[in-house]
């Protein structure tokens, strides 16, 4: 017995010296070594921890279920004048043509209301509602706003309709997965899936949009339905698409929900659309002009003026002041500072965070009231109250601000300058902001006509032809290639 404890003991004592001399002789000359092997091979750390949101882990069934009856197959009925024969062309007898255009709609309320594209619906004489279900309705239209392309309408039900909630589209990622449902080619609701490509974009070149790019499947017909997130939130109405042919090839565009929502609660409560603005003039940074205006930030927006009798002037902002974020929102271009203030109301309070001499401030601007709007043919045009039209011997119109830089000679030698008064546009009246938008959108945004009265009173009228294409071809002489066009297929947007 002594002999096993005395054996027992010694195997122990030896197992600690070994172990020890493991731990400090041997393992530290290891692990150098391993060190050494790390730094010349420039292994880099690698994790393997999987992402339970993304990939094939993605179930979007819920998503569509939630959506699929939410959005309605949308068919507008227009009436035009033609001539169907050349008996009626001799007689000057023009008949009444019928012309449908279909597109989609996302019922946001269980009473009936529905959300769509302003192009949709736009010159519609009837509009019909046909439900995933396939039952139809006769719809009414509520209100438009042309210059965001979206239109509420409204149903009347006795049964409750399935609807869409909506979701905050500024919380939405570069990335996140998305769902685009609609109608394309008159087909029943159908179901794509892609991500979010991109936000903010601005397709017009005017710096008036702000949609958020996807590269979910949208073809025609799906003007005014959904994209929603994986839980089958609503956060944007599919717009537009970039194509060559005409269709899908991998770009789509959506208004943002925010904009959108807040555009159908004006209507609802107003009847049309009130927009706050900051009162700020200038341009987004980037290289080029931030050298121009002698600043390192390559990001935000600089501004070059600020408006008199403005948020901006009461709350501080200054010129030279570079926007860096409102209410959290990071600007880095002007679509970002546009995209947020469609979203906001005259009278809204944020906070501006700005750059100034290199130090960030946070500054609080109380938003006004819209009333400016840019004409590019002619320029800016303000609304003025009753009295200074009075003064001007009408009761309505738009004071021309700031002449247009491209046109600002021709006018002036015509005898139009600031403080002229424009009365119409495309034969239209005009005495506030929204008249003018509706002008332009009667005539896809161009100016035909329009009435001006001068500051020395007298009333002139000025037509202007616009001319799509023009080009020189051997096969064709200059009369009619001034009658015709041809289809170019570039890269160019298409509304659905």
């Amino acid at each position: 017995m002594k002999k096993i404890i005395s054996l027992l003991i010694i195997s122990a004592f030896s197992a600690s010296i070994t172990l020890i001399a493991y731990t400090q002789i041997i393992n530290p000359e290891l692990s150098k070594k391993s060190n050494l092997a790390l730094e010349k091979n420039n292994t880099l750390p690698v994790s393997y921890i999987t992402n339970p949101s993304g990939g094939s882990n993605i179930d979007f069934t819920i998503a569509a279920e939630k959506t699929l009856n939410a959005v309605v197959h949308v068919k507008n009925t227009t009436v035009s004048k033609g001539y169907t024969s050349f008996e009626d062309l001799f007689l000057g007898r023009p008949q009444n043509r019928f012309q449908v255009g279909t597109g989609s709609g996302v019922i946001i309320s269980p009473d009936g209301y529905i959300i769509t594209n302003n192009h949709v619906i736009e010159g519609a004489e009837s509009i019909e509602i046909t439900t995933n279900s396939n039952k139809n309705y006769t719809a009414e239209i509520i209100g438009s706003d042309p210059t965001t392309d979206i239109a509420l309408l409204k149903v009347d039900t006795d049964e409750k309709l399935n609807y869409t909630t909506f979701g905050d589209s500024n919380t939405t990622k570069v990335g996140e997965w998305v769902l685009a449902v609609g109608n394309p080619f008159n087909l029943t609701s159908t179901v794509t899936a892609g991500i979010i490509s991109a936000k903010s974009r601005d397709l017009s070149g005017k710096n008036i949009q702000s949609f958020i790019q996807t590269d979910a499947a949208v073809n025609p017909g799906n003007s005014g339905g959904a994209l929603v997130n994986v839980y089958g939130d609503l956060i944007g109405i599919n717009t537009a698409i970039s194509s060559q042919t005409g269709s899908y090839i991998g770009y789509s565009f959506a208004v943002p929900s925010n904009i959108a929502r807040k555009v159908v609660e004006d209507i609802m409560e107003f009847g049309n659309v009130q927009n706050g603005i900051l009162g700020v003039i200038g341009t987004e940074l980037n290289s080029k002009f931030s050298e121009e205006y002698g600043t390192n930030e390559t990001e935000g927006f600089y501004i070059s003026e600020v408006q008199e009798n403005s948020g901006a002037k009461t709350s501080g902002l200054k010129k030279g002041d570079i926007i860096k974020s409102i209410d959290g929102i990071k600007i880095t271009k002007f679509s970002d500072l546009k995209g947020f203030l469609n979203t906001k109301s005259p009278n809204d309070i944020v906070e501006v965070n700005i750059l100034r001499d290199d130090e960030i401030k946070n500054i609080r601007v109380k938003l006004e009231k819209l009333t400016t709007i840019y004409i590019p043919i002619i320029g800016t045009l303000k609304e003025i109250n009753n009295e200074e039209l009075k003064n001007k011997g009408n009761d309505y119109g738009l004071e021309i601000q700031e002449l247009s830089d491209y046109y600002k000679q021709e006018w002036i030698s015509d005898g139009v300058d600031k403080g002229s008064l424009v009365i119409a546009i495309n034969d239209i009246k005009v005495n506030t902001v929204l008249d003018a938008k509706r002008a332009l959108s009667k005539n896809s945004e161009k100016v035909s006509r329009i009435s001006i009265i001068k500051n020395n009173g007298e009333k002139m009228v000025y037509r202007f032809r616009w001319k799509i294409f023009k080009k020189k071809n051997k096969n064709h002489s200059n009369l009619i290639e001034w009658f015709f066009f041809k289809i170019i297929y570039e890269n160019v947007i298409v509304v659905l």
